[in-house]
């Protein structure tokens, strides 16, 4: 089976019409290379550093992504900076049609993009569909930046005088993007950056970078100029070059809390603008009153599907009062879920990233029981038949958590639900706001009066209302909060083109006596 699915990949991966353009074979292991993306053109890396990336239901390799040298690191921001020059000058009319060609080639190119995020990411098809469509709905929202870039003015401040505000870019952003996504978060970035006027240096994840790669060759072909956006790879070297080269303006990052902190800090420390999305713990109130049947398939859907590898995903279920009778019937949803490949036919939840996801993912569970819970449902051990290599880890519960215990307090990124119990409502909502993070929560109830105080009371970003993962559509902005933020502005929408801009006020006088030809003014100038 291992070897099949080798072929089949490689095969897709030709029929693509991608393969010579952005990766290339290398004579030491008989699978390809992955380029980089520099002043329009796919560059082979010269570097002696190489990271090998697995198909995570494998384990097999199948590319290997370079460490970019410094070099090239800088050769990518040299190119973002003369690009931007002339780019920052192109009418914003110009700029929009780019952005509608490169939004009906992702289109096009849906099923391309899904196949490649399943191979190297591992979620199933399905679901690395709705990966890239959440990102096009925010290069759709890009479209209209006509209507959402405008400033203001206001004529007659003073006599013969007019004040406005004009909405100019940064310069050269960079992006720094997580596995999880590979499609959508990148798309969360560079597109608004590009509309608002700047250059972007991207720089996504090295265990699953086709993805961007994919969307880089659409940048081209959309008609975007050489130089608008440049992707270099790597690990450490890389984001600390981003960080404090001085040319680099502004930083977006999408991922784990450690390095959200180190980048925010180190970024602003060098004067950039900043905005770090990071870790979670997302809670759903269960209220007794709630639509049993939907709230259980919803929360079974949102705790475990991606294989539990969301930022948004909810980890948590909070049981209030009789609510919690309802366990036994969301262990038997639970176990209808099918592990698979996320390619083959049926497959609900695919791998985790990596063996070391795994192993850790694993742990947690098994800290949970050493604390004193109850795993009443314990995937650790599962077997899927043909892919014995995989990462895989099955649905599980942990019931009878405390606030206290290790699975609790740490992000947990695999298909694990934690489950507790309380009596009242206030007890499940100081739950919520005594923890650290405030990406997102969830309450389910047919209360409105429950879900307003619900609403009014709890101290998170993201709250949702019989809607387990409260993402807002692009015409919104993405409002972590607390631990799962650090910065100022927020990803896309509105705040997203605040971000990716600066205000210039411009006073302008016009004298009406200049155009009748009146006697010159000697005295003080007087704002009336």
């Amino acid at each position: 089976m291992a070897s099949v699915l080798r072929v089949a990949v490689y095969s897709h991966r030709s029929a693509w019409g991608c393969f010579s353009q952005f990766h290339t074979h290398s004579r030491l292991l008989a699978v390809p290379n992955t380029k980089m993306f520099i002043d329009g053109q796919f560059v082979e890396s010269k570097t002696t550093k190489w990271i090998d990336l697995h198909n995570p239901a494998t384990n097999e390799v199948i590319t290997r992504v370079p460490e970019s040298t410094l070099d090239e690191m800088n050769s990518a921001v040299a190119s973002c900076k003369k690009a931007f020059k002339s780019w920052r000058n192109t009418t914003i009319l110009t700029r929009q049609q780019c952005m509608f060609k490169f939004q009906q080639l992702i289109k096009d190119n849906m099923g391309r993009l899904a196949q490649n995020i399943t191979t190297e990411q591992g979620k199933t098809l399905v679901d690395a569909e709705g990966d890239v469509l959440r990102g096009l709905q925010v290069v759709e929202h890009c479209c209209s930046m006509t209507a959402t870039s405008l400033g203001e003015t206001l004529t007659g401040i003073a006599k013969d005088m007019d004040t406005m505000t004009i909405r100019e870019p940064l310069g050269v952003c960079a992006g720094i993007t997580p596995f999880n996504f590979p499609a959508m978060i990148p798309l969360w970035m560079f597109p608004i950056a590009l509309t608002c006027g700047n250059t972007m240096l991207v720089k996504p994840s090295e265990r699953d970078p086709g993805a961007c790669m994919i969307l880089m060759e659409l940048v081209k072909e959309a008609g975007f100029p050489d130089g608008v956006v440049n992707v270099i790879h790597g690990k450490h070297d890389s984001v600390n070059f981003i960080c404090d080269h001085p040319d680099i303006k502004a930083i977006s990052f999408v991922g784990s809390d450690q390095a959200g902190t180190y980048i925010y800090e180190r970024g602003s420390k060098n004067g950039k603008r900043v905005q770090s999305n990071m870790g979670a713990k997302n809670h759903g109130v269960i209220m007794p009153d709630a639509s049993k049947e939907m709230t259980l398939n919803q929360l079974v859907g949102a705790a475990f599907g991606a294989a539990g590898q969301r930022c948004m995903a909810l980890t948590t279920a909070v049981f209030v009062g009789e609510a919690k009778e309802w366990i036994p019937e969301l262990i038997e949803k639970t176990k209808q879920l099918k592990v698979n490949a996320g390619h083959e036919a049926g497959a609900d939840l695919g791998p985790l990233i990596s063996p070391e996801s795994k192993n850790r993912v694993c742990n947690l569970i098994q800290a949970g029981i050493d604390e004193g819970a109850d795993v009443l449902l314990d995937g650790r051990n599962i077997k899927v038949t043909g892919y014995e290599k995989g990462n895989f880890v099955g649905p599980s519960i942990i019931h009878n958590v405390k606030p206290h215990m290790k699975c609790y307090k740490e992000e947990i990124f695999g298909p694990v639900l934690c489950s507790l119990s309380v009596d009242t409502l206030d007890e499940a909502i100081d739950i919520i706001n005594n923890n650290p993070y405030g990406n997102g929560t969830a309450i389910f109830t047919t209360n409105g009066a429950t879900a307003r105080k619900f609403t009014n009371d709890i101290d998170v970003g993201q709250v949702g209302v019989n809607v387990p993962i409260p993402v807002p559509l692009p015409m919104f902005s993405f409002t972590g909060s607390r631990g799962s933020f650090r910065g100022d502005t927020h990803f896309y929408g509105r705040q997203g083109m605040q971000f990716y801009t600066q205000i210039k006020t411009v006073t302008q006088m016009w004298r009406e006596d200049d155009a009748t030809g009146g006697k010159a003014a000697v005295a003080m100038p007087v704002m009336r």
